[in-house]
């Protein structure tokens, strides 16, 4: 637990949505901003009039920024001053004021010195931290992160604030500064910003308030939180922060799972990872990790397992003493639905279309299990080497017969929910005699592939099985209990859900 707050930011146009938003911030916020540049100017007397007359019983924010700081129209240094000037006595527990207005003293309890860079991570960063600082207040700084590394400096500025014993709120903006609105409460920041819902964000990189609060509970988290998180170039899609926040929470556990993206990963483990050469300290326990650094991780592994050797790609890393140990889940994850369906896969017959890293780790299980296989792919050049390490047949993707296989498992993203959603590498009449096909696409949680196979009157299995799977089994590794897998289901399928 700690003692921050969850600042709910509120922007519309008009005085009666803008209102309307603040009921429905007050649900979850601790604190509701209410970013005035965003409304036009001749309706911020009503609203500032309905507060007055209001019983909310929230903590009010008042910002009114500049353009320049990020402000959502044109509004003048003069024209600023003139509303904090005019702002009517307790109505607002804090004001947020740009360094370039820092002497106005608003009628509030508490001031709030702030400056953003949309642009990246300043070179006079700590400058501009001692500048705000000296003001009377507290000090928010917001940059963006193009890479997680570019949070850094940002929060060596919360370690030494908080030495000072002054208040500063850091804010790393976009996907790969997440982390930094996750963990800030836990590690000594006042606020951290939130949206109201997911597709209102007024900056970059907000959380909705609602999975600030349920899914990272960052107001529970503190400095002893064992952080978790999926590495990877791209994070903002992935479910494993849903699956996992959940199995942690329902375990009570003081953990806690974030996005990491990053596409410098050397310099994220030497700068951020590595005992012996990380600057800051965020207590990492483990790392689920994706593309494209499945491969490139093992070099800075201590050991890996058998599957992850085989495989030659590191999904999961467990952190011991400082000591990374790498395994990969994806081959377990994908076999167990199939060995629950078909517990002997002896001398099964099993066409598997992609040549893919995906492909690899089902080939992998397969063949360890003793199935018959055959890659089906577009380039059988690109797929030769897959087939020889794994001793199995190699077959040109094209209108092909699948009559004379057992199952059918398809590793490539085609059908994938977008624009390849409708598209499939076999229809019904392709797949006569097939038992079970297995797509692992699980968005949508039917693809083309499984209707017609259905059609077909094959068994089907989709990818969220396989998701589900390999995070059970990283579950096992980083905990050594067993996993909540059911609520592990459940928040896929809810986030799914409300992606759809």
């Amino acid at each position: 637990m700690n003692m921050g707050k969850i600042c709910v930011s509120v922007c519309a146009e008009t005085a009666d949505k803008f209102i309307d938003k603040i009921r429905q911030a007050a649900e979850f916020a601790d604190v509701i901003e209410l970013r005035f540049d965003c409304v036009n100017e001749n309706e911020i007397d009503a609203i500032i009039t309905h507060i007055a007359g209001s019983a909310l019983n929230k903590p009010l924010l008042a910002t009114f920024r500049s353009p320049e700081q990020g402000g959502n129209r044109q509004i003048t240094i003069e024209q600023r001053k003139e509303f904090w000037r005019n702002l009517p006595p307790s109505s607002f527990w804090a004001a947020d004021l740009e360094e370039d207005i820092a002497d106005v003293q608003p009628a509030v309890e508490n001031r709030i010195v702030s400056f953003h860079d949309f642009g990246g991570t300043p070179n006079d960063l700590a400058n501009i931290y001692e500048r705000l600082a000296a003001s009377d207040g507290i000090t928010k700084i917001a940059i963006q992160a193009n890479d997680i590394t570019d949070s850094i400096p940002l929060w060596k500025l919360l370690e030494l604030a908080k030495s000072e014993g002054r208040q500063l709120i850091p804010i790393a903006m976009g996907e790969a500064g997440k982390w930094t609105r996750i963990l800030g409460l836990a590690h000594g920041s006042p606020l951290t910003y939130a949206s109201l819902e997911s597709g209102s964000e007024t900056a970059p990189g907000q959380i909705s308030a609602k999975d600030l609060s349920e899914v990272y509970r960052a107001k529970t988290l503190d400095e002893n939180t064992a952080v978790y998180g999926i590495i990877g170039g791209n994070t903002s899609y992935s479910m494993s922060p849903y699956i996992h926040n959940a199995a942690f929470r329902a375990k009570n556990l003081n953990k806690v799972f974030v996005p990491l993206q990053t596409t410098t990963l050397d310099e994220f483990i030497r700068r951020m990872v590595k005992p012996e050469t990380r600057e800051i300290e965020l207590n990492f326990a483990g790392f689920s990790v994706t593309a494209p650094h499945k491969q490139a991780i093992i070099r800075h592994l201590n050991e890996i397992d058998e599957s992850a050797k085989a495989i030659a790609a590191v999904n999961t890393v467990k952190i011991i003493d400082g000591k990374l140990f790498g395994f990969n889940t994806d081959a377990e994850g994908f076999i167990r639905p199939l060995k629950n369906a078909y517990e002997n896969l002896r001398y099964a017959r099993v066409a598997v279309v992609g040549a893919g890293g995906a492909a690899r780790a089902c080939v992998y299980a397969l063949r360890k299990e003793g199935a018959d296989v055959t890659i089906f792919a577009r380039d059988t050049k690109k797929a030769k080497n897959l087939a020889e390490e794994f001793n199995t047949a190699i077959e040109s993707l094209t209108q092909n017969s699948y009559s004379g296989f057992d199952f059918l498992v398809k590793t490539t993203p085609l059908g994938t929910k977008g624009i390849s959603e409708n598209d499939t590498v076999a229809a019904s009449d392709q797949l006569n005699n097939v038992k079970l096909v297995y797509d692992i696409v699980y968005n949508p949680a039917e693809t083309r592939l499984l209707r017609e196979a259905k059609a077909a009157g094959a068994q089907t299995i989709n990818g969220l099985e396989m998701l589900i799977g390999q995070a059970v089994r990283q579950f096992e590794i980083w905990t050594g209990t067993d996993a909540p897998k059911e609520t592990m289901l459940s928040a896929a399928r809810n986030k799914l859900k409300a992606n759809s």
